[in-house]
């Protein structure tokens, strides 16, 4: 019997697994967190059971019952509170595969249990997390990714403030309006940085396209009942350029912003808030796909063929890993590659819905980066002593004085100098935005490389150690073979 690791229980995972399931294999499926459903799907614990979960995800009767069809099937291990924390690729023969790395227990505990899998195949579906630009104030308490605001108000009922701002750029702003309302937070605005002219090239092409995601446009109708019932702004071409207060977040600024996000000089207002929820789209989680050798292409997703299947043989991938194109083409993608993943293939008839749907939404990612992808003049709302690693508290100035003044054409050298993107959390919230200003602090220097292409090859996607561990629990025996 084929046996197929699942790396991230989200919907693409446990889509995988109930696919890999039905074709006959054997499966385990591991997750960091407490709970299955990732970050769509965060909810509460068992043990605080709410009766308002179907009002805060949609798709929460399909949750279920695909979270109980798999916890009841003696051919899924299902575990969770697991850390993969490096992976070995495998050796040039045909049939290898990676080795998998795994630490089970709490993150700090001391007393993790060590696993060490070598699956017959291998799925990826780590999903992605929030980018959020910096702006002078960003590093102030109450300033949060909107995923963390969504976090807490899904999956504890916490709301992150009284006064709340949403801003940033994407549909996500929607959702975490909504679930930040449900929280009991007073969302003053919601501010999307991209202008009408931009929202119309990237979603009105070719609008018969959108009919095979009409789900869509009820949950839009829903989320606009909801900013109606709660009197929530929702204003184009803004954007939070700056947070203000001592202790904790009192108030930000919100500018206009022109059609490459530069500042609007006169367009500044103040708003009294006391938390900020801010996304500027999102980074998928690499470190793993990398680190088990699969290819990356220019728009920095993993690459897949029609099975869902990397440039390494018998390793997957699905979900936001490949796009950000929401829970459908998530649930699409997992299915395929676990059926794939368990000897089946892409043209079966079993796989027939998963691929239509898969195509219908394979448009849905390049559209949202087109009407809300990152302009190039964000850089005008930083200051030289604005913040841009919140872990080494690194100042924008310095980070791009030193670029110019060692005529930086690689990334390595400027994060020693500087130690940007070295500390606690290894790049993941500042990495991709340190790519960018070294990128064009070179260029304005005369180098050759440019804002849009990883320095020398080198990016903060890459990291051999995917998570913390002890050097005791390395001394005790844990080290790959």
């Amino acid at each position: 019997m084929t046996g197929v690791l699942i790396i991230g229980a989200g919907p693409a995972g446990l889509a995988a697994a109930r696919a890999a399931r039905a074709h006959g294999a054997s499966v385990t499926l591991i997750d960091a967190a407490d709970e299955v459903g990732g970050q769509y799907w965060r909810h509460l614990p068992p043990s605080r059971p709410s009766a308002r979960e179907p009002r805060l995800h949609h798709g929460w009767g399909a949750f279920t019952a695909l979270r109980g069809e798999l916890e009841a099937d003696p051919g899924c291990e299902i575990v969770t509170g697991a850390q993969v924390w490096a992976i070995e690729r495998a050796d040039a023969a045909p049939a290898a595969r990676p080795t998998v790395h795994v630490l089970v227990g709490e993150p700090d505990g001391t007393r993790r249990e060590a696993r060490t899998y070598r699956p017959d195949a291998l799925v990826f579906a780590t999903g992605a997390h929030d980018r959020t630009l910096p702006f002078p104030g960003w590093d102030l308490p109450g300033v949060f990714t909107a995923g963390a605001a969504q976090a807490f108000a899904k999956g504890e009922r916490v709301a992150v403030g009284e006064r709340v701002v949403v801003a940033g750029a994407g549909p996500f702003l929607l959702p975490v309006a909504a679930s930040s309302a449900m929280a009991g937070s007073s969302v003053v605005g919601v501010f999307e940085a991209s202008r009408m002219p931009q929202l119309v090239r990237g979603w009105l092409p070719r609008p018969w396209q959108l009919a095979r995601a009409a789900k869509k446009g009820g949950e839009l109708a829903g989320y606009v009942a909801g900013h109606l019932r709660h009197r929530i702004p929702y204003v184009l071409g803004r954007g939070v350029v700056a947070a203000h207060g001592t202790d904790r977040v009192e108030s930000v600024t919100v500018a206009g912003l022109d059609a490459d996000w530069r500042p609007i000089p006169g367009s500044e207002r103040r708003i009294a808030v006391d938390a900020v929820a801010v996304s500027h789209g999102f980074t998928p989680r690499l470190e793993l796909p990398i680190a088990a050798g699969c290819d990356i292409g220019a728009d920095r997703f993993v690459v897949v063929d029609e099975r869902q299947q990397t440039s390494v043989p018998g390793v997957y991938a699905a979900g936001e890993l490949t796009s950000i194109g929401g829970v459908d083409a998530a649930l699409a993608e997992g299915e395929l590659a676990g059926h794939c993943a368990a000897g089946g293939t892409p043209d079966d008839p079993s796989m027939r819905a998963a691929r239509r749907t898969r195509t219908a939404f394979a448009g849905f990612a390049r559209r949202i980066e087109a009407a809300h992808g990152i302009g190039p003049g964000w850089i005008g709302w930083l200051r030289d002593d604005t913040v841009v690693c919140r872990c080494e508290e690194v100042p924008y100035g310095r980070l791009r004085d030193t670029a110019i003044a060692t005529c930086a054409s690689g990334l390595r050298s400027p994060k020693l100098t500087t130690r940007a993107g070295l500390g606690i959390c290894q790049g993941r919230v500042c990495g991709r935005t340190v790519e960018d200003l070294l990128g064009r602090a070179s260029a304005a220097a005369g180098g050759t490389a440019s804002a849009s292409i990883p320095l020398d090859g080198t990016t903060t996607d890459r990291r051999p150690i995917a998570s913390p561990i002890r050097l005791g629990e390395l001394a005790a025996g844990h080290a790959p073979d």
